[in-house]
């Protein structure tokens, strides 16, 4: 694990975000109906209670549930892995997806691609025009190996916890989804090579 005495902090204007390439990182992009106004403006720690609970309650249109749009969604993921960063795991929610990720080089600009990406991807899909993702990322970075584990399991289990499916692995856009579509068992690793 990293030591973070030494990482670089920014913000622009809501949150604090921080780059440090070789960070395990937590990554949640919500869309933009999914979130109230209030939420943002509220204070950082409740912030971040509003946030999660809002996304997990399928908030907004939800067009991720469109198969189509999520996996365009996870395609985007999938397309740079190995390149840009390593995909630890993944979860293509209705309204939201988590991605944890490993030496993410860029994170702003990573971020920024995948939005503008799927947005042009997923407004042809619905025939909508406009942005589709909230303004500002949530990102969390994995402070030690248990930690770590902790927000995989989290990430995967997340479509379970909403009770969308009975099992993580029967959750098509995701790492522990795609896994089982590439016949490995559950723990196994994170991605077929």
């Amino acid at each position: 694990m990293q030591d973070f005495g030494s990482i670089n902090w920014r913000s622009r204007g809501y949150l604090p975000h921080f780059d440090a390439e070789g960070v395990q990182q937590h990554i949640i992009i919500g869309l933009a109906d999914a979130i109230s106004y209030e939420i943002i403006e509220s204070d950082t720690v409740k912030r971040l209670w509003l946030f999660d609970e809002a996304l997990d309650r399928g908030a907004g249109e939800c067009v991720l549930a469109t198969p189509r749009c999520a996996s365009i969604v996870q395609n985007e993921l999938l397309h740079h892995d190995g390149d840009r960063y390593r995909l630890l795991a993944w979860c293509v929610m209705p309204n939201h997806v988590h991605i944890v990720a490993d030496r993410v080089q860029d994170l702003p600009g990573t971020v920024r691609r995948w939005k503008t990406w799927t947005t042009r991807q997923i407004n042809a899909v619905v025939g909508r025009e406009g942005g589709l993702w909230k303004r500002e990322y949530f990102e969390r970075f994995a402070r030690s190996e248990h930690h770590l584990q902790t927000m995989i399991h989290y990430v995967e289990q997340n479509p379970v916890v909403a009770g969308l499916v009975a099992t993580a692995s029967d959750w098509e856009w995701s790492s522990a989804g795609y896994r089982k579509s590439a016949g490995q068992a559950p723990g196994g690793p994170r991605l077929p090579k």
